[in-house]
């Protein structure tokens, strides 16, 4: 995260007492790196895993453990929870949710998420039989209907040695959302988004492709940003990496990723096509490895799949497509549209130090049906695809 990107904006962690509040560690360190202000609250039993000494040192400010501890100039928890822009309790236990929702305040935690009327962000971490268990459902279920935004905790090997559901998820993802909550832009609750990512690679034997720069950072931006906004997110990507709360399908060729994007768009929202396909194949694949000589190689190339225009377009489907251009971008984008029946279109250009394909920034100018809706500067990925997803959402609602 950007340094500066939450400056001054007020966030209370408050952290439940399960092993994974080692990781609100993690959590406070992003913040604080983004310039955020951030009070730390702890229940008691949070302080037998992580001392209060650690996260004071951190954050700079006194850790609040102890709601019955005598303070100048009132309770703790009436004034954190006056304080504080959102609270994030992070990790979640049972007994911490459970107290959530019903309304119990015995410590500080509880106490002063019941005294606040900021936004409330909870991380859940526990054993899987406990979060999967009804009790466990109906109490995040009732808080989710009070407009608490749960981070769903990710599978893997847990505390008891078991792998299943209930891992805290990664600090960076809980950050994320965080952040999406403070900007006000956890907009994307119940849209079912897909993302295409990285460069195709067209085969020419069993070890060699033809294929192109695109590392894949950009589309896997916009499914990240996506996600934290809320949405349910599929990312078809050439450059697989598993990130957590998000549905990853991997594939290679442009005939793959238009077979995996016919089945992930079926009740799709949005598609958003920043994958770079190759406009061109090898036209046959030899079979075995093709044996180096001194002699020329004729390569011949066909036109590749159209995947923009064989997906189509259908009723209720916002189609995102993306133009790498080296010149006139506005003018090729325009054409992209039309010609691909898009609803926007994003187009950065390419060959220029420092960003677009490969680099960690961009600079797009987007655009839609009603001309140019936004230029967007040199700016890391991340916040390019949070601009991209504000002009999407901006375009979405003025058509709806």
């Amino acid at each position: 995260m950007r340094e500066g990107r939450l400056k001054g904006r007020r966030v209370a962690l408050a952290v439940s007492g399960g092993i994974a509040a080692y990781k609100a560690i993690e959590c406070l360190r992003l913040l604080t790196e983004a310039d955020a202000q951030v009070r730390v609250l702890m229940t008691p039993e949070a302080t037998r895993f992580v001392t209060p000494l650690t996260f004071e040192a951190l954050s700079g400010h006194p850790v609040a453990a102890d709601w019955l501890a005598a303070t100048a100039g009132g309770e703790t928890h009436i004034k954190l929870a006056e304080w504080a822009e959102v609270i994030g309790v992070v990790p979640a236990t049972a007994n911490t949710i459970a107290k959530l929702a019903l309304g119990i305040a015995d410590e500080i935690v509880s106490g002063t998420v019941l005294a606040s009327r900021a936004p409330l962000l909870i991380a859940p971490a526990m054993n899987d039989l406990m979060f999967t268990h009804p009790q466990t459902q109906d109490h995040l279920a009732a808080l989710q209907s009070r407009h608490a935004v749960i981070v769903e905790p990710a599978s893997g090997r847990l505390a008891s040695g078991k792998v299943g559901v209930g891992r805290l998820a990664a600090p960076e993802r809980i950050v994320a959302v965080l952040e999406a909550v403070l900007v006000q832009r956890r907009n994307l609750d119940g849209v079912r988004v897909v993302v295409s990512a990285g460069g195709t690679r067209e085969a020419v034997d069993p070890v060699r492709y033809v294929g192109n720069f695109s590392s894949g950072k950009m589309g896997r931006a916009l499914a990240e940003v996506a996600a934290a906004r809320g949405a349910a997110v599929t990312l078809v990507t050439t450059v697989a990496s598993n990130p957590e709360g998000i549905d990853e399908v991997a594939v290679g060729s442009a005939k793959e990723m238009l077979a995996a994007l016919e089945r992930a768009s079926v009740g799709a929202d949005v598609l958003v096509m920043a994958a770079a396909v190759a406009d061109y194949a090898p036209d046959t694949i030899a079979p075995s490895k093709l044996r180096r000589t001194d002699k020329p190689l004729d390569l011949h190339l066909r036109p590749n799949v159209d995947i923009l225009k064989s997906l189509g377009r259908r009723p209720g489907l916002f189609r995102v497509g993306f133009a790498a251009e080296t010149e006139d971008l506005r003018s090729q984008a325009q054409q992209k549209l039309a010609a691909k029946d898009l609803d926007m279109v994003v187009a950065n250009q390419v060959g220029v130090d420092g960003q677009g394909l490969a680099s960690d920034y961009n600079a797009v100018t987007i655009v839609g049906s009603s001309g140019v809706v936004a230029e967007v500067p040199r700016l890391p990925k991340w916040e390019v695809a949070g601009r991209i997803w504000d002009a999407i959402d901006a375009c979405r609602n003025r058509g709806s």
